[in-house]
């Protein structure tokens, strides 16, 4: 089902209350200081029954200057606006500023509501609609109605309502399938049920019972109940004004602004990339670093505009543009915004929101606005895959890829696995998880682990290799998980590298000793294979080689990497043939006997009990066997 909003425009006293009273028959002024002084301060809400029998929610939005701020909050949304302007006076300075906002943030429909007809003659009413008409002609109302009504006599309230009627029944529907959003303009607490929220919803459904965040501060709650046009309903809908009542949080913890969605759905972000269109009645040119107020969804905030394509912003020019802002903000790729003055606050321009969570940029880097460019120009194929290249670093899965590409699109599937048949992009299946990964970091990452391995292959020319962990902190730090870096050294085994146990080495890198490495390799094999079960002491055995005691160590440590010494401890090592000898007569008396002491396995080896025993607990170390006792049985 379609569900409209509507939501009035129009400078200070032009009547835009009073005309929804007479379309609606409720006054959405509700404060005393409204009643008493005659204007609008806050947003106001009813509804309104069209003569299709459809309901439509109504934002009435504040004219006056001060409260352009509320203006804004309030026509975040709405699909139809009502531009109203007075026939006794006719545009003023608020009509045109309301219309630059209306612009500016994309607003596709509206109707021209010319109020007060009973106060102004045939020839005064031509007048003001020729100047309505010369003033809407480069904006998006240059072809919509213009209806005058009177909200006293009725006159045109029924021409009004039908053409309200016609207009909506073609809209655009909203997209119903992505995470609920929803900006809060109003926060309030209500006697027995707590905190209440409203605002409209702009993308999704919520239902009663959902887990939700409330954005920037990313406070979890959840929704008691839901209200849509004074009534209770379990599931609220894209495109309706909702009142919900949250559990478990404070009316002094939400204020408007803040944005209600779906647990990790959006990115909390300081700075935005943005199109900027830069209104041609702007008083002076936009400069690097100019302070601004930001105006996004329901927010205001402050923050600074730096330029990424020009030097300067001259009034009716378009520019990339970086804020940084002073407040965090959590927003989605393909927002409109607004931007004022910082003081006094004058509108000056706005656009769409480009990257929501960028990094800092410096001005006419190409990179940069290429990759802009191409999110400018929406080919959802592209820009998946950027958002994917951009974040390979931090190993992301779908949940991040839409929270970093800024928009949930309902073929992302698709478009992964068209980037993968591409070659493109490699999916990482872990466990229950998806990572995605672009190929050029996959070729960086690649080329990295190449270079360290070559570096450590020069330096240590006898180690078998570099440890897995020791790899892992130099080439990604503390930043990845067990199982992903596992995974991408099991693919780059095919052509790169080669593990063995728990040694990484580059795939053709071999061992190999020069000639006087040689003499001492022979030489060390010589002493294990002399003392047999009373091996040298390592330290010892290495300081004897005097002046070549470095290249003694090296030898050393290759021959326990390569597995023709074997580490029974620190001070004990075997020749791996004698290793294997002791265990087999180790198993053969165990499995003749049932058991054996240090002592018979000492006299076995024809060695001291120091010996017997470092062997028999390095066999209990590994679950070769098992002590009771004094015995040792097969473990």
């Amino acid at each position: 089902m379609q569900h409209v909003i509507i939501g009035t425009a129009g400078h200070i006293d032009h009547g835009k209350t009073t005309l929804i009273k007479a379309l609606t028959g409720r006054d959405t002024d509700t404060l005393k200081e409204e009643k008493e002084r005659g204007i609008s301060i806050n947003l106001g809400f009813t509804y309104f029954d069209l003569p299709s029998g459809r309901r439509a929610g109504i934002v009435d939005v504040p004219g006056h200057e001060k409260f352009i701020k509320n203006m804004l909050a309030g026509v975040t949304g709405i699909d139809i606006v009502l531009l109203v302007i007075a026939a006794d006076e006719g545009i003023m300075p608020q009509t045109r500023e309301h219309l630059n906002i209306l612009n500016l943030l994309d607003i596709k429909k509206g109707i021209v509501v010319v109020t007060k007809k009973d106060l102004a003659d045939e020839e005064w009413l031509k007048m003001v609609i020729e100047d309505i008409i010369t003033e809407i002609g480069d904006t998006f109302l240059r072809d919509a109605p213009i209806i005058p009504v009177s909200s006293y006599t009725g006159e045109g309230l029924e021409k009004l309502a039908l053409t309200i009627d016609e207009l909506t029944k073609d809209m655009e529907d909203r997209d119903t399938f992505t995470d609920f959003r929803l900006p809060i303009d109003r926060v309030f607490s209500v006697s027995g049920f707590g905190t209440v929220v409203t605002g409209t919803l702009i993308s999704g459904t919520i239902n009663e019972g959902d887990i939700c965040s409330i954005y920037p501060k990313e406070i979890t709650t959840k929704v008691r109940g839901l209200q849509v046009h004074e009534k209770s309903v379990k599931t609220a809908y894209a495109g309706q004004r909702v009142a919900i009542n949250l559990a478990n949080v404070k009316k002094e913890d939400i204020e408007r602004g803040d944005v209600l969605s779906k647990p990790n759905s959006l990115q909390v972000s300081m700075m935005l990339d943005c199109r900027l269109n830069y209104l041609k009645d702007a008083p002076y040119p936009l400069e690097n670093r100019d302070r601004i107020r930001i105006y996004h969804g329901t927010s205001e905030l402050l923050g600074r505009v730096y330029i990424l394509d020009k030097e300067v912003i001259n009034p009716g020019e378009t520019a990339l543009i970086q804020i940084r802002l002073e407040s965090p903000i959590a927003a989605k790729r393909g927002d409109k915004y607004v931007i004022r003055t910082y003081s006094p606050m004058i509108t000056i321009g706005g656009g769409t929101i480009l990257d929501p969570n960028p990094v800092k940029h410096k001005a006419f880097d190409e990179k940069v606005i290429n990759e802009l460019l191409l999110k400018e120009k929406g080919d959802p194929i592209d820009i998946i895959e950027q958002t994917i290249k951009n974040n390979s670093k931090d190993f992301i899965g779908i949940n991040d890829i839409i929270k970093l590409s800024g928009k949930n699109y309902s073929n992302l599937d698709e478009i992964l696995e068209t980037l993968i048949r591409k070659e493109k992009i490699i999916k990482l299946n872990i466990g229950d998880e998806e990572v995605y990964l672009h190929k050029t970091y996959l070729e960086e990452i690649k080329e990295n682990i190449a270079q360290i391995l070559a570096d450590y292959h020069r330096i240590n020319p006898l180690k078998f290799g570099i440890t897995k962990e020791e790899l892992k902190i130099k080439v990604f730090g503390k930043n990845i998980k067990q199982k992903i870096y596992d995974k991408i050294l099991e693919l780059l085994c095919d052509d790169t590298i080669k593990i063995e146990n728990i040694y990484i080495s580059l795939k053709d890198f071999n061992i190999s000793f020069n000639q006087k490495q040689e003499n001492i390799k022979q030489e060390i094999l010589m002493r294990f294979e002399e003392a047999k079960y009373q091996p040298p002491k390592p330290e010892d055995l290495i300081k004897g080689f005097g002046r070549d005691e470095r290249d003694a160590k090296m030898v050393f440590e290759a021959l326990v990497d390569l597995g023709t010494l074997v580490k029974i401890n620190e001070e004990v090592y075997l020749k791996a043939q004698d290793y294997e000898r002791a265990k087999d007569m180790l198993i053969d008396f165990i499995k003749r006997e049932g058991s054996i002491t240090a002592a018979q396995y000492r006299d076995m080896l024809s060695t001291s009990r120091k010996y017997a025993v470092a062997i028999l607990e390095y066999f209990d170390s590994i679950k070769l066997t098992k002590r009771i006792e004094d015995q040792r049985v097969l473990a």
